[in-house]
C-alpha cells in the first residue's frame, strides 16, 4: 500500500510539473501578445519586495557574519587575511546572495502564491474569472511572475551588500582588520561579471519561484486539505528548481576562467 501510494504521488507530481512547464510556455507567450495588468503587478512587486526585505537583511547579515568568523580564522593560520574580504565578496555575489535570497522568498512568496491561488481554485473563483472572459494567466499568473523576477535580483544585490557589512564588522571588531584592506581586498576580486551573473541567477529563480506556485495553485483539488498539499510542495518543488538551475547557471557562467564582462 505504501509503495502504490508514493507511486501515485510521484505521478501526480509529475503532472502537476509538466502543467507548470507548459504553464511557463503560456507565460512567455502572453507576455509577448498581450496587455499587462499593471496593477495587479504592481501590487505583488509590493508583497514581494518591501515586505521581503527586513528578513532578507537579516538573513543576509547574519550569514556574511558567520561565514566571515569561519574563513577569517583560516586565513589568519595562513598569513592570507588580505584576502578575507575577496573571499566574502566572491561568494556571496556567485552564490550565497541569490540563492539564499531565492530561498527566502520561495518559502514566503511561493507559498503564498501556491495558497492563495490553491484557495480560488477550490472555491471556483478560477471559473468565475474564465467566465467573465478574464484569462488568469494574465490576471493571476503574468503579475506574480514579473514581480519575482524584477524584485528577486534588487533584493539579492541588498543581501549582498548587507552580507558585505556584517563580514566588514566581524573582521574590524574580532580580528582587527582594517576596514580598508577588507575592502580593498573586494575591490580586487570582485568584478562586474560577478554582479551581473547574481542578478541573472536571481531573475531566473524569481521566475520560477512565480511559476512553480502560481501552477501548483491553479491544480489544486480537494479542499482546504489539497490547499495545504499544494502550498507545502510548491515549496519543495520550487527550493529543488533553485539548486538545480543554480548548478546549470553557475557551469554555464563560470566553467571557464576565460569568461570576462
Amino acid at each position: 500500500m505504501f509503495g502504490s501510494f508514493s507511486t501515485s504521488s510521484l505521478a501526480r507530481w509529475g503532472q502537476r510539473l509538466l502543467a507548470a512547464v507548459m504553464l511557463g510556455g503560456q507565460v512567455i507567450v502572453h507576455l509577448v501578445t498581450r496587455p499587462l495588468h499593471r496593477r495587479n503587478t504592481i501590487e505583488q512587486m509590493a508583497a514581494v519586495g518591501p515586505e521581503s526585505l527586513l528578513i532578507t537583511l537579516v538573513t543576509a547579515s547574519f550569514v556574511g557574519m558567520v561565514f566571515t568568523i569561519q574563513v577569517t580564522r583560516e586565513f589568519i593560520d595562513f598569513g592570507a587575511t588580505t584576502a578575507v574580504g575577496g573571499v566574502l565578496a566572491l561568494t556571496l555575489a556567485r552564490e550565497l546572495a541569490p540563492v539564499l535570497t531565492a530561498v527566502i522568498i520561495a518559502g514566503r512568496v511561493g507559498s503564498a502564491f501556491a495558497a492563495e491561488i490553491g484557495t480560488m481554485q477550490v472555491t471556483e473563483q478560477i471559473d468565475a474569472l474564465q467566465l467573465l472572459k478574464t484569462d488568469p494567466v494574465d490576471y493571476l499568473v503574468i503579475p506574480r511572475v514579473l514581480a519575482c523576477a524584477l524584485m528577486l535580483p534588487l533584493l539579492t544585490i541588498l543581501s549582498f551588500i548587507t552580507g558585505m557589512t556584517g563580514g566588514l564588522i566581524i573582521t574590524s571588531t574580532m580580528f582587527n582588520i582594517s576596514q580598508t584592506v577588507f575592502l580593498d581586498s573586494a575591490r580586487v576580486f570582485l568584478g562586474v561579471w560577478d554582479l551581473v551573473s547574481a542578478m541573472i541567477k536571481a531573475l531566473v529563480f524569481g521566475g520560477l519561484i512565480a511559476i512553480i506556485g502560481s501552477s501548483w495553485g491553479l491544480t489544486t483539488t480537494g479542499g482546504a486539505k489539497g490547499v495545504g498539499q499544494s502550498t507545502t510542495t510548491a515549496v519543495v518543488t520550487a527550493l529543488l528548481a533553485i539548486f538545480i538551475s543554480n548548478f546549470f547557471l553557475s557551469w554555464l557562467m563560470f566553467q571557464s576562467s576565460a569568461v570576462t564582462f
